[in-house]
């Protein structure tokens, strides 16, 4: 048992003696690295004090350059200034000197001027003394005073002026006559040369181009929610049909039509068609009809010439540009009213700018929707006055079709120039003519490619059957011109729906049996 304690004690002891010098040494380690931490927190302070004050010269010396830049800049700049005030000093040292010189030249001038003139006061008191004297001499002679001689010069001289005057009257009278209906010829003649301008025929049809038979029945929606929703939007019919990849629009008045028009086609090009996105594209069409027709009226006032209308007229004007009467484009009518009128005022001799004026606004009342009561004379009337327009335009409006009689020369002039523009060969052409024409230029297109044959148009211009030479053109190149000649009759042509280009090539082998 004590050996026991005895091992134990030791045991003990030991590990008393083991801790302490390891606490010692890990003292001393602590201390060790405690120091050494000092030391470079000192060295870095110091390197930091260094590197401040090295960064502080710099700044010192990059600071004292800029300065002495900038002064050297400045004291460029000054010497430049200087320069250019001496210089500004001398030009207007020599401009004085030559002032001066021409104020002496000046007042030498007048010096002699003031004594030419006191010369000529004193040539003319002399020539009025003489003048006086020749008088009582003339008087003494022919034994009445100068007032009774001119009085009976003056009787003499009216009477025989009167009856020249009758004469050269009544032959002028006659010639006047002679030539006013030649004169009145070649005045209108002039004017419709000098004047032109285009037509369109209209109607009240519209036709939209379909990119394919299925668009229709998109457009139409579900239980025909789309079309419902377009027609009650718009004011205007639309007719889906059996023409293929095409679409009627129906409609009275025209910029209801357009505005139809252009929603449709914004519509198949974007591809959404519902009735939300329907009503955001009918207000964009809205708009953009709104700003077609402002621009078509301040074309039509810079193309006539006429500045100072009421941009509200001139917004009433565009909307002729949608009206058609007979066939006959109101506003190209309007505007080719005004350039007649204006010509015609230009060889009279009278103001042609009221006259173009009144011949621009002469149809304004047809702008007005048909839900306005009275003619379309009254409307415009009504107009002018409203826009402070002036009395010679206003009687011009109000009797440009003889609802009242002419009472100023532009009246007349804007009434001859309403005729002639109406009256004209190919003013007010018919639907046919546009359609055959149109039948033409296809035909023509097609006989422009080579080894063309023969071309007709057949099925309304919806189909154009071409005859090729077999000779010249192979099975390859037919489909090379059908290709290129489809190409051209888009770019040239404008039609409804689309057209079958059919490419023909017919070879034949002859021979006889003797």
């Amino acid at each position: 048992m004590g050996t026991w304690l005895w091992i134990v004690v030791s045991a003990v002891a030991s590990a008393l003696v083991f801790f302490f010098v390891g606490y010692v040494v890990r003292r001393k380690n602590a201390e060790a690295k405690i120091g050494s931490a000092e030391e470079e927190a000192k060295r870095i302070k110091e390197d930091g004090f260094k590197q401040a004050e090295t960064m502080k010269k710099e700044a010192l010396i990059s600071a004292k350059e800029e300065i002495l830049k900038q002064r050297n800049e400045a004291e460029k700049e000054l010497k430049e200034r200087r320069a250019d005030v001496s210089r500004m000093e001398r030009r207007l040292t020599q401009k004085e000197e030559n002032l001066d010189k021409k104020t002496e030249a000046l007042e030498h001038k007048s010096e002699q001027l003031d004594k030419k003139i006191k010369e000529n006061d004193a040539l003319r008191e002399q020539i009025n003394e003489l003048r006086e004297k020749e008088l009582l001499v003339l008087e003494k002679l022919s034994g009445i005073s100068s007032e009774e001689a001119k009085a009976e010069l003056l009787a003499r001289v009216e009477s025989e002026i009167k009856h020249e005057l009758a004469q050269r009257m009544s032959d002028l009278e006659a010639e006047f006559k002679e030539e006013a209906d030649e004169k009145a010829k070649n005045i209108i003649s002039l004017a419709i040369q000098r004047c032109a301008a285009d037509h369109v025929a209209e109607t009240t049809v519209s036709v939209v181009a379909l990119p394919s038979e299925d668009m229709k029945g998109r457009i139409i929606g579900r239980e025909g929610r789309n079309i419902q929703m377009l027609e009650k939007l718009t004011g205007v019919e639309l007719i889906i049909d059996d023409t293929p990849e095409a679409i009627t629009l129906s409609g009275f008045d025209p910029i209801r039509r357009e505005t139809a028009r252009l929603t449709l086609e914004k519509l198949i090009a974007d591809g959404r068609i519902h009735p939300s996105r329907i009503e955001e594209t009918v207000e964009k069409a809205t708009r953009e009809v709104e700003a077609v027709i402002k621009q078509a009226g301040e074309r039509a006032t810079f193309d006539v010439g006429i500045h100072g209308i009421n941009p509200d007229l001139i917004r009433m004007l565009g909307r002729l540009k949608f009206r058609t009467s007979y066939g006959q484009n109101v506003l190209k009518h309007s505007i080719e009213v005004a350039l007649i009128s204006g010509l015609i005022a230009d060889e009279l001799g009278v103001d042609s700018a009221t006259a173009k004026r009144a011949g621009l606004l002469h149809d304004i009342g047809k702008a007005q929707t048909h839900e306005m009561e009275g003619s379309h004379v009254e409307l415009g009337v009504n107009l002018a006055k409203k826009y402070k327009e002036s009395r010679d335009v206003i009687h011009a409006i109000e009797a440009h079709h003889g609802d009242v009689e002419a009472q100023t020369i532009t009246a007349v002039i804007v009434q001859a120039a309403d005729a002639i523009s109406a009256a004209r060969p190919g003013a007010r052409r018919e639907d046919l003519e546009n359609y055959i024409k149109r039948l033409e230029k296809i035909e023509e297109i097609a006989k422009e490619f080579s080894g063309v044959d023969k071309a007709y148009a057949v099925q309304a211009g919806r189909e154009i059957r071409v005859m090729v030479k077999p000779e010249e053109v192979n099975d390859d190149g037919m489909k090379i011109i059908a290709r290129e000649m489809a190409q051209k009759i888009q770019e040239e042509v404008k039609y409804p729906g689309q057209i079958k280009i059919n490419i023909i090539r017919e070879s034949r082998a002859v021979d006889y049996a003797k």
